[in-house]
């Protein structure tokens, strides 16, 4: 790395030690708490497989478990970024474009900026060398097969991120493009439940054939010296790496504000006109204007809308195998079908409307401020916008799946919007202090999450399996008196304690928003360095 590229890094290092020191120092620790937690769950995982690699055994039966282990690598690689909606740490094109940096410098610091979305990966990735430098039938040199198949990995993923970075810039396509993702990941599911086994299983043997990345890497990081394996891996690193400096090359000249300039506003239908004006018809002011406003500017960030058009598409592709085929469908997770999809949906409005409610604001939010209005009375208002997304969301799935003809009671309608409000109600609890207490700034017009998604994971881990706590107690009240009546009861008891949980929320984060109202107007204010992060 030359001059050019250190000062790149360096300024970013400077903007973060700048930042850093005014910011939180509880949800500082929060954060590394978190992060602790959740990279020391994948840390186990590679001590795991450090411990079964290092150990001589069945050659050809380590090939396979080595080789699908790689593809599930590549696959969390390259598919947990689109499942989470994150991009990543990426590099400020925009910013970076006026200097005189040659462009291959700046390709190899966005590619090395790729382990940002996927450090899980790379911590497994060195377990898994471990093991094999460990284990006695491997030659020593072996377990360096594993380097090109990260450096593929990672260029890999920076030309798919160049690629989804320009279609979601693009308005008028951007529903398109996440329509299209869906009917690709839709297409497993759709052979399995058509019958149509041959080719499907065709195509799943075929992940061990030799001239599939992980599949050569599994041979060569085995001690396998036959150079056609060699040559392949070689090879589909050199393509990975032509093509991610080419996506890279592109996304160089595309002009995301000159893209969205030339796209003409369009004014909302007479169906969406209602919905925006149906707060300040139901609340009086401040309250109904505060809501509908936070219905307009969500409804028109790309960020929100592709979260929530995912939660209704995507989320009922990937939880398909597990519907069954009409009646036929049993076990408990399909007969909870569309609660399991409704929760996920959760997942996914999560970042945008629950955790930093204040994010979309940034520096505007300084108005609340000074404005004459509570803040009670604002946090109170993006909650219950936020709880009108939820709704709809379910109403969306709902309407969905009576399309697709999929059997959908009376009683399972209203088990999904009874779960779904109960965990919301927790959700937004713990929201109202994440989102006063670390607030941070987003841009609303990118559509992908410039976070990693190892952190929003991370949260995840902590937080939706204690707000589920509630909702397991009742389905286990089902299960042991085989009663609709004690799953109700016990839901109706978990909703009562949530608003409590609620109520002590909304004066804590109430409390820390006055008491530190600088901060967080001065952390929501704070611009991108040349490194998105």
């Amino acid at each position: 790395m030359n001059g050019q590229a250190r000062a790149i890094v360096w300024a970013q290092v400077r903007t973060m030690l700048n930042y850093f020191p005014k910011s939180n120092k509880s949800g500082l620790v929060f954060g590394i708490a978190v992060g602790a937690l959740w990279y020391g769950l994948w840390s186990v995982f590679a001590f795991a497989a450090m411990t079964v690699l290092s150990e001589p055994g069945d050659p050809k039966a380590m090939t396979l478990i080595l080789s699908g282990g790689l593809l599930l690598v590549f696959l969390y690689w390259q598919v947990i970024p689109v499942l989470m909606a994150t991009a990543g740490a990426s590099l400020e094109i925009r910013k970076l474009r006026v200097y005189p940096i040659p462009h291959a410098q700046l390709f190899l610091i966005e590619v090395m900026l790729r382990i940002t979305s996927s450090v899980e990966m790379l911590i497994l990735l060195i377990g898994v060398g471990a093991g094999l430098a460990l284990n006695p039938r491997i030659p020593f040199w072996a377990p360096l097969a594993l380097v090109p198949f990260i450096v593929f990995n990672l260029c890999f993923a920076a030309g798919t991120r160049e690629i989804l970075t320009r279609i979601f810039a693009r308005k008028r396509i951007r529903e398109a493009a996440v329509f299209l993702l869906v009917l690709c990941g839709a297409l497993p599911q759709l052979l399995i439940m058509s019958g149509e086994h041959s080719r499907l299983e065709t195509f799943v043997r075929s992940y061990n054939a030799p001239w599939t990345p992980w599949s050569a890497t599994a041979l060569v990081a085995q001690g396998g010296t036959a150079l056609v394996n060699v040559f392949v891996l070689l090879g589909w690193t050199t393509l990975a790496y032509l093509f991610g400096r080419w996506q890279f090359e592109r996304s160089l000249s595309f002009d995301a504000d000159a893209e969205r300039a030339t796209t003409t506003a369009r004014n909302p239908g007479a169906l969406a006109s209602a919905l925006m004006r149906w707060p300040s018809a139901l609340f009086a002011d401040p309250m109904g204007a505060l809501v509908e406003k936070e219905i307009r500017s969500l409804s028109r960030a790309p960020r929100f809308r592709l979260v929530f058009v995912m939660g209704f598409t995507f989320g009922l592709v990937i939880w398909l195998p597990i519907a069954g085929r009409g009646e036929a469908g049993i076990g408990m997770m399909s007969q909870n079908y569309l609660t399991l999809v409704c929760v996920y949906a959760l997942l996914l409005l999560g970042d945008v409307c629950f955790w930093n409610t204040f994010g979309f604001d940034r520096r505007a939010a300084q108005f609340y401020f000074v404005a004459p209005v509570r803040f009670g009375t604002v946090l109170l208002a993006k909650n219950v916008t936020a709880l009108f997304f939820v709704l709809l969301e379910i109403t969306a799935i709902i309407a969905v799946c009576a399309l697709l003809r999929m059997p959908v009671t009376g009683l399972k309608l209203l088990e999904a919007y009874s779960v779904t409000l109960v965990i919301s109600l927790y959700l937004v609890s713990v929201g109202n202090l994440t989102s006063t207490r670390n607030p941070r700034p987003v841009n609303p017009e990118k559509s992908m999450r410039s976070g990693g998604a190892g952190q929003m994971q991370a949260l995840l881990v902590l937080v939706y399996p204690v707000a589920g706590i509630p909702v397991f107690l009742a389905y286990a009240a089902r299960y042991a008196f085989e009663s609709e009546l004690a799953f109700f009861l016990v839901l109706a008891i978990a909703s009562a304690i949530g608003a409590v949980v609620y109520w002590v929320s909304m004066e804590s984060a109430v409390a820390a928003a006055e008491r530190k109202r600088e901060e967080i107007v001065d952390r929501l204010s704070q611009g991108d360095g040349l490194i998105q992060g």
